[in-house]
């Protein structure tokens, strides 16, 4: 039996998808599975023991159209449900199943501020599956190392445990501002090591400077076992993964290395600003707290996140209390 699933994007949506492949391997052990994915997601199951095949999706879409239909797939399992998958499914004429969306509840959260408790993506992505009787393991999600990997090596100060911090995200009104961040990393008082993107090099490295090398005067005001080893800019996202697989717990924002967190059930403190935990996309299985002002009308007011602040005062991030981050 050969199998095709579909998700494009993006990085976390993708390491949801995850328990998808696996119970289809152990529901058809023998089968042959293919994901097709943007070709810069395509990482997340280059070493996916359940899948047999990434097909990495670029910029000819006739080119693609005619691998896959090559391929004389049995089954197509869509989890993207748009436009472009669908036209993937008309094309193929295959036996198919599809993930169904919530737009509606998503638009009555986001937009009339109904509190809807929307059902977890991966939970949704894997009852795609009833429609061919394969049931939940009850399992989380998972990641896989590739067997060759850079050795990363932390200060000696980490050798007795460490705490992650997850500087980014893709849009600003899901990342904590520079005066927050310094207020968490005060709080957590011990080893930090801060991972992200080159784009979360600026931010990193400020707050590296706040605590590593900052005057005596201002060191005597904060908790003082605070210390920033920064590898922003420094990790590809397996490398970063394996900093958070050796950590002790894990502070993330709303963002795909809190997925990943969620594959290697680490304890996470996931931090949500302008989206909501309601909106299905909170660590999966896994011990987890979560940090969000559930005190504003005006949350959540998107699903994705913003460039700004719609209302200009930005205070779902800048009205945060870290009051229990143990």
């Amino acid at each position: 039996m050969k199998i095709l699933i579909i998700r494009f994007s993006s990085m976390g949506d993708i390491v949801l998808t995850t328990p998808v492949p696996r119970l289809l391997k152990k529901k058809f052990p023998n089968s042959n599975i293919h994901f097709i994915t943007k070709d810069e997601y395509s990482y997340i199951y280059d070493n996916n023991i359940n899948v047999d095949k990434v097909i990495k999706f670029k910029d000819n879409p006739i080119e693609i159209l005619t691998q896959l239909r090559s391929e004389k797939y049995d089954l197509v399992v869509d989890l993207h449900n748009n436009l472009r998958s669908n036209f993937i499914k008309l094309f193929l004429l295959k036996t198919s199943i599809t993930y169904k969306k919530y737009f509606f509840k998503r638009w009555l959260l986001t937009n009339l501020k109904i509190k809807l408790k929307i059902k977890h993506i991966a939970k949704s992505y894997i009852e795609t599956l009833l429609k061919i009787n394969i049931y939940d393991d009850g399992e989380g999600l998972d990641f896989y190392f590739s067997k060759k990997r850079k050795e990363i090596k932390l200060p000696s100060i980490y050798n007795n445990g460490f705490i992650v911090v997850v500087v980014g995200a893709k849009h600003k009104t899901k990342r904590l501002t520079s005066k927050k961040l310094i207020e968490l990393c005060d709080k957590i008082n011990g080893p930090i090591v801060l991972v992200g993107g080159k784009s979360e090099i600026p931010i990193s490295k400020k707050l590296e400077n706040f605590f590593n090398y900052s005057d005596l005067r201002i060191r005597d005001e904060l908790n003082k076992k605070t210390y920033i080893y920064n590898l922003c800019g420094k990790l590809n996202i397996e490398e970063s993964a394996y900093i958070i697989k050796m950590s002790d717990k894990v502070f993330t924002h709303d963002t795909g290395l809190m997925h990943i967190a969620s594959a290697l059930k680490k304890k996470i403190f996931s931090i949500f600003g302008s989206t909501h935990s309601n909106l299905g996309f909170y660590p999966f299985r896994t011990s987890f707290s979560v940090i969000e002002n559930n005190n504003l009308s005006c949350r959540p007011c998107t699903k994705i996140g913003y460039a700004k602040c719609p209302a200009g005062h930005f205070k779902c991030m800048k009205d945060l209390k870290f009051d229990d981050v143990s």
